[in-house]
């Protein structure tokens, strides 16, 4: 999931943002298409795929300090390729944006901490490498080396620096890796995820620095077309569950006053012995409890779920209510995306991370 109003940013800031930087033209790209029965290869698709229209690394998890207290993070980096004019030799042209987000959920002090970056690709500011994983903004980077990854965000208030050692083989979700959004087969992405990644590493905020350890989820999607034109916004979950089993779901809401009606629902559940169930629609089921409203957006959002996949069922509740993310200086979103610890019948049997979008106003796409 998580593709998201980027793309209403990035054209935005190709097109308007970066002054002579060209404008869409009859030579604007074709876009690679996300195709069924395309096998995904390691290490080749850690990487970048600049043919693609857009693609992120998304990476959020559960974090301990020395001191036994408990913080959520999601570290995201999305690469877009805007639609202008391939041949505009110039290198202040934006090929590719790089877009950055990061927050922290902090419990104690009963915020969330976050930031964001955007560039276009290129002049040693912004990147994403092919052929493994490599992509930074500025000094935010995420790199990955022989089976782990090093996260380090240098933002206006807080700054990162962990290390995700790999534990699991890769996720393949749905067919493996081809991931349906929509009733339209074209509407798709390529899609894994790794869950259990081994944290550990530093975050600093305002008064000092902690010594960290935890458990993260990554994500690393690409594709071309994202959703179809009745989609208004999406839920998603990733879950690290304690037994080592992985849990991964969404639903696809439709238009304006059928928001609660499912436009595609899936996900992926592999179980603590290894064996992978794929979900289809009939098997995923989102149910909204408690709400929290926003004291700065009105928005309200769901913070509390009970989901149903396959035969498991589930309550999600959040680490703290306000876990709204402002990016309209990259994105144009504002959204919800927050630490869950999960319970099964009130037993603490895992925790991961909740995503809600369109909820204060209908995704619009360009």
């Amino acid at each position: 999931m998580r593709w998201g109003a980027l793309l209403l940013a990035a054209e935005g800031f190709a097109a308007g943002g970066i002054a002579g930087a060209g404008s869409s033209s009859p030579a604007a790209p074709a876009y690679a298409p996300v195709v069924a029965g395309h096998p995904l290869q390691f290490p080749a698709d850690y990487g970048s795929h600049p043919q693609f229209r857009t693609e992120w690394w998304y990476v959020t998890g559960w974090l301990t300090t020395a001191q036994g207290e408990p913080l959520g993070f999601q570290i995201t980096f999305f690469r877009t390729k805007p639609p202008i004019e391939e041949n505009n030799p110039s290198a202040f042209t934006p090929h590719q944006i790089l877009i950055a987000h990061c927050a922290v959920s902090d419990p104690k002090r009963g915020r969330l901490w976050q930031d964001q970056r955007i560039r276009r690709a290129g002049l040693g500011l912004a990147d994403a490498s092919v052929g493994d994983t490599h992509v930074w903004v500025d000094r935010w980077s995420l790199r990955r080396t022989a089976g782990s990854y090093a996260a380090r965000i240098d933002a206006e208030d807080f700054s990162l620096e962990l290390n995700l050692e790999e534990t699991q083989n890769v996720l393949l979700n749905g067919d493996a890796g081809f991931s349906r959004k929509g009733p339209a087969a074209g509407v798709a992405s390529f899609y894994y995820s790794q869950p259990h990644l081994r944290v550990s590493g530093s975050v600093a905020r305002r008064g000092g620095t902690d010594r960290v350890t935890g458990e993260a989820w990554l994500d690393h999607e690409w594709s071309s077309q994202y959703l179809d034109p009745e989609a208004v916004g999406w839920d998603w979950i990733g879950i690290n569950l304690d037994d080592g089993a992985a849990l991964m779901a969404f639903r696809i809401r439709g238009t304006p006053g059928t928001q609660s009606l499912p436009r595609w629902v899936g996900g992926t559940l592999r179980t603590a012995d290894g064996q992978v169930q794929v979900l289809q629609p009939t098997d995923v089921e989102f149910r909204a409890s408690r709400q929290w409203t926003s004291p700065r957006t009105q928005i309200a959002y769901p913070v509390e779920w009970q989901i149903r996949a396959g035969s498991r069922v589930l309550d999600l509740v959040p680490l703290l209510d306000d876990q709204e993310n402002d990016t309209r200086l990259s994105t144009g979103a504002i959204y919800w995306e927050g630490a869950v610890r999960v319970f099964d019948r009130r037993r603490l049997v895992g925790r991961g991370y909740l995503e809600m979008t369109g909820y204060g106003e209908r995704l619009r796409l360009r």
